[in-house]
């Protein structure tokens, strides 16, 4: 739409069009006058060129004189008081009256300070001053109750435009809403009917260049009544206490940018007027007025449509938050679920994703992605998991802010053309950039087509003297263009759902963490109960048992020829009963010592000892006629030798009790892959192991067998070995087939 940029002596090219100054233009428009003024004294310190038009006194002539040259005592008084205020726009306009040929002249002074020096622009007032009250407290008073009436921000925009119409009186007044890359739409219109519709036109952010939207930011309303005016230039150039232009950029007199009076005149306007909708401290968008010919606007009027203008920003913000209330409450609903089901499954991930709702409803996706640790949980329409990774990766490079958002991601990421299915728009989650944790949210292409008014591209002019220039476009009619790789936006309220599960996300994850922090202070204590009450326990039994033990035997050896037969043979169960139970006492001793020893840890060959435990086991290996394989020597592992040679003593000596082969073998080994930890395993062909059985091998005391069967044995071996591993970090599990032999790996958490 249209602009204000200012200036006329900055040469605007292709290379600086965003950094024209434009408040600091040196000139005004001529239908006011502007005075700089020392505020001490009130002493003229710069003026426009235009005085002699309205004060019949020659600039030059007001240079360094008092500004009582142009006021009277009382009227000076009454500037003063004025001044005294610290929000000087609530005091404007000030009025004033200068003599002018024997009649008094009514004048709007208009006040702001810049730079620590007075602003004062004075423009005649023509209006019937008995009325201006009133007529301005009716204006404004009908508009504000038919916008208070309205239900929603279209309805808003368009009582708007036809209430600022009513007021001023211009042939067109448009509502003018910004995107959040500065595009500007047409969302509302009132003209005159032989005037061709702008409704539902976008216009391009380079209509109106940062620096334009700054001053619209700082000042609520900005009129031109004629384009074709001849400024009025300032003198002195510089403000002669600072030797600095003169900062024009709350002033309402400041003059046009040449590229601006350009654009509105190939627009066929001649006056426009704009007033500035902000919301939280942004521009939201602008009341855009024109006309065909030249028209001025009084001050109260102005001042009318300037505080429509304050009114209706409050308004649409309130209006905003009200659209989508649904959407809003589904949202909310959502969010409630999902912290629901974080709060009772023990895989947050597994909450996010494997209800209903899930993370996809929460914003709207097409897909998501949760990437945690390494690992990709995927719900949706998704890229795929290489394209994904790769993605991450640029994100953990690139990216630095909690959330991200867009809905082209291949301007910013231009590999992403190829995922234009599914990924055109992207919501980023940091959980943890360090272990690269986010949530991704993705929506595919929606290809749309944009109506601008006129070719968006600014046509580039080549000068003279060889030189380019950018040149407003010509021609605003209907200019359609498809876009490609643009999804749906994310909309406000989806961002927000967004940043709020973050935080439930890091609070659940600390939650459980703090949970299995205090099981793990628990464990440690039962464990260390246990092992203590098991080490207590079993060397007080032992006392008891032996007496029985002894008793037994003397009672043979001392009154055998007085008992029968099978009183001999219960004394002889006896003794053997209490002998398995002194040994179950000695395994249940020794697993407890296990867990209050301290591990020794060295650098450990195993193949001498292993070789060691060989020979410790040579009768029994002898006696059975097993062969023992080791395909290739094993490797130096940083450990506890005396309590890993432990695991392989008790896992060879299984293997060779539980094998009735006629051909029997036991093979010792190591796997091969990467990363660290190495694999060890010990296979037989034995008798294997039903794989109901897998887990309860493992408890103490647990024995498949009878007791006398396969040669006995306490069923404490797998136990210890099991503590043993876990104790050096690591993990134990067997392969196994039921007749033909069975497979146990483990594997050592090394650290040196």
């Amino acid at each position: 739409m249209n602009t204000d940029n200012t200036g006329t002596t900055f040469q605007v090219d292709l290379s600086n069009c965003n950094k024209e100054p434009i408040h600091i233009p040196g000139s005004i428009q001529p239908h006011g006058v502007i005075l700089a003024l020392q505020p001490a004294e009130l002493t003229i310190l710069q003026v426009s060129n235009n005085t002699f038009d309205f004060f019949g006194i020659h600039p030059e002539d007001l240079i360094n004189q008092n500004l009582a040259i142009l006021l009277g005592t009382e009227q000076i008084k009454l500037l003063k008081d004025c001044l005294e205020n610290e929000d000087l726009p609530i005091v404007n306009p000030i009025e004033f009256w200068i003599k002018l040929n024997g009649k008094n002249i009514n004048f709007d002074g208009i006040v702001h300070r810049s730079h620590g020096f007075i602003i004062l622009e004075i423009e005649p007032n023509f209006s019937e001053k008995n009325n201006a009250f009133f007529k301005f407290y009716h204006l404004v008073k009908i508009a504000m109750l038919k916008l208070q009436a309205a239900t929603n921000v279209s309805e808003v925009s368009q009582i708007l435009a036809k209430e600022v119409k009513k007021i001023t009186g211009f042939d067109r007044v448009m509502v003018y809403r910004f995107d959040k890359n500065w595009n500007g739409t047409v969302i509302a219109e009132e003209k005159q009917e032989y005037l061709t519709s702008y409704l539902g036109l976008y216009y391009p952010a380079s209509d109106i260049p940062q620096q334009a939207r700054k001053l619209y930011t700082e000042n609520w309303l900005r009129l031109i009544p004629n384009v074709n005016y001849q400024p009025a230039i300032i003198i002195p150039t510089n403000n002669p206490l600072n030797n600095q232009p003169l900062d024009l950029s709350g002033s309402v007199l400041r003059s046009v940018s040449p590229l601006h009076i350009e654009y509105m005149q190939n627009m066929g306007v001649t006056a426009s007027m704009s007033i500035s909708i902000i919301k939280n401290k942004q521009l939201w968008g602008l009341i855009s007025c024109h006309h065909q010919s030249p028209k001025y606007i009084p001050y109260e009027i102005r001042s009318a449509c300037e505080l429509l203008g304050q009114m209706t920003s409050l308004e649409m913000s309130a209006q905003e938050e009200s659209e989508d209330t649904e959407s809003k409450i589904k949202v909310k609903s959502v969010h409630s679920k999902l912290i629901e089901y974080m709060s009772i499954d023990n895989n947050f991930i597994d909450a996010l994703i494997k209800h209903q709702p899930n993370l996809l409803n929460l914003v709207n996706a097409a897909g998501a992605a949760v990437c945690f640790n390494g690992q990709y949980y995927l719900i949706g329409n998704t890229p795929t998991t290489q394209d994904i990774h790769n993605l991450i990766d640029w994100i953990s490079q690139n990216l630095h802010e909690e959330i991200f958002y867009t809905d082209s991601l291949t301007t910013v990421y231009p590999e992403a053309e190829k995922l234009r299915n599914v990924a055109s728009g992207l919501m980023t989650l940091s959980i943890s950039k360090s272990q690269k944790n986010y949530i991704l949210w993705f929506r595919p292409e929606v290809v749309q087509t944009v109506n601008w008014g006129g070719n968006p591209h600014k046509p580039v002019e080549v000068v003279a003297n060889g030189g380019m220039r950018l040149s407003p476009r010509k021609s605003f009619e209907l200019w359609k263009e498809t876009v490609l790789l643009k999804s749906l936006p994310w909309k406000s309220y989806e961002v927000n759902a967004a940043v709020e599960l973050r935080s439930a996300i890091i609070s659940v994850v600390l939650r459980k963490a703090d949970e299995l922090a205090q099981l793990n202070i628990e464990l440690e204590r039962s464990n260390k109960e246990l092992d203590a009450f098991a080490y207590i326990a079993s060397h007080d039994l032992k006392e008891p048992l032996r007496g029985i033990h002894n008793y037994s035997n003397f009672l043979i050896e001392d009154y055998g020829e007085i008992i029968n037969d099978e009183g001999k043979a219960k004394l002889m169960t006896l003794i053997r009963l209490t002998q398995r139970m002194e040994d179950l006492i000695d395994s249940l001793l020794h697993f407890s010592r296990l867990g209050r020893v301290d591990l020794v840890m060295q650098p450990t060959n195993l193949n001498d000892e292993v070789h060691r435990i060989l020979d410790m086991l040579s009768l029994r290996i002898e006696e059975s006629g097993v062969e023992i394989r080791i395909p290739r020597p094993l490797p130096t592992v940083y450990c506890d030798r005396v309590q890993l040679g432990e695991v392989f003593s008790n896992l060879i000596a299984n293997a060779i009790k539980y094998n009735d082969k006629p051909n029997k073998w036991i093979e010792i080994g190591y796997l091969d892959h990467s990363p660290r930890p190495i694999t060890f395993y010990i296979q037989d062909n034995g008798i294997g192991i039903r794989e109901k059985h897998f887990d309860s091998i493992f408890r103490i005391f647990k024995r498949l067998h009878g007791p006398s069967k396969y040669g006995g044995g306490t069923g404490a071996g797998l136990t210890i070995a099991k503590k043993i591993v876990e104790r050096h970090g690591g993990t134990i599990w067997l392969d196994s087939t039921y007749g033909e032999g069975s497979t146990f790996y483990f594997t050592l958490q090394e650290t040196d």
